[in-house]
């Protein structure tokens, strides 16, 4: 399958980047690229996309990378909304604050331990740190938003052209 991708050409410290249309089965530096579709620098923030041309491709089933797929919606080449491509974080504030509540309830449930037995004193702050692990919770994924990103295409595209096999 073919995919639109970046193409680092820049030397050491200074990257600029080849819009490339590769085999996926090919890396980005093996050399074997179909067509140049246009070039990106970041640190002076010029850019300059084939539109038509990339349009045509992508209509021929051609998929593309999450950093050109942003890039063609701020040229304006294709619509939509843009897709996160940096890693996404765990929610840091919220474990230090469930962390700072949940130490006041240790101590104190701590301090009931210790007049109940020595026994149960030295399982307290096991059982207090699986109770703070387990009361962070992840929010749910937003159900209204129905947006198919690339790689879900993509996926789709590959399921779709297995062929089903007979036994």
């Amino acid at each position: 399958m073919l995919k639109i991708r970046l193409k680092r050409v820049g030397r050491k410290g200074d990257p600029s980047f080849r819009v490339v249309l590769i085999d996926s089965s090919k890396g980005p530096k093996s050399g074997k690229i179909n067509e140049v579709l246009g070039f990106y620098d970041p640190r002076k923030n010029l850019r300059k996309l084939k539109g038509p041309e990339i349009k045509n491709w992508i209509l021929k089933g051609a998929g593309i990378s999450d950093t050109v797929f942003n890039l063609l919606i701020d040229e304006k080449i294709i619509d939509g909304k843009k897709i996160n491509v940096l890693p996404k974080k765990s929610p840091i504030i919220k474990e230090k604050a469930e962390e700072a509540s949940g130490s006041d309830e240790t101590l104190e449930k701590n301090s009931d331990a210790g007049e109940a037995g020595a026994e149960t004193n030295t399982n307290s702050p096991e059982k207090a740190s699986e109770e703070e692990t387990s009361g962070v919770e992840e929010s749910p994924p937003d159900e209204g938003l129905k947006t198919e990103t690339p790689k879900e295409k993509e996926k789709t595209l590959i399921d779709a052209s297995k062929p089903e096999e007979t036994k």
